[in-house]
């Protein structure tokens, strides 16, 4: 099965890296879906989940991240997703983003009810 590299980096931190055959991720153009020998590639990540179907000698899985705008890259079956915040949606504690999400709405707070509502999007969207 083919596979391409992929290494999700935060400002402060290296989020995941690994190998995957499917890479979904939301940038200034749309969604957009990377796949082993996809055309070269650069664009701006927009705020929205990040979803990667992971390979390995255990099989398939998925990681999903919350991911808050940065830059994608892609040659050589290597993806770089270089982002600004990043999360794994296991790091997300969703009642924690249910109230940030409450308190965003109720003081009129868009960015943040936009954090909260990627941050609750990336933990559920795992949970499935």
């Amino acid at each position: 099965m083919a596979e391409l590299h992929v290494e999700l980096v935060a400002a402060d931190r290296k989020v995941w890296s690994g190998e995957a055959s499917l890479v979904v991720a939301r940038t200034s153009s749309g969604d957009i879906g990377v796949m082993p020998g996809h055309q070269p590639l650069l664009g701006v990540l927009q705020p929205g989940p990040v979803t990667i179907r992971t390979t390995g000698e255990s099989g398939g899985g998925t990681v999903v991240a919350a991911v808050h705008g940065g830059f994608i890259s892609f040659a050589d079956n290597k993806l770089s997703l270089l982002a600004e915040i990043a999360e794994l949606s296991e790091e997300i504690d969703v009642q924690r983003a249910e109230r940030a999400l409450e308190r965003a709405k109720s003081e009129t707070d868009a960015a943040a009810e936009r954090r909260a509502e990627i941050r609750l999007r990336a933990a559920l969207a795992s949970a499935r």
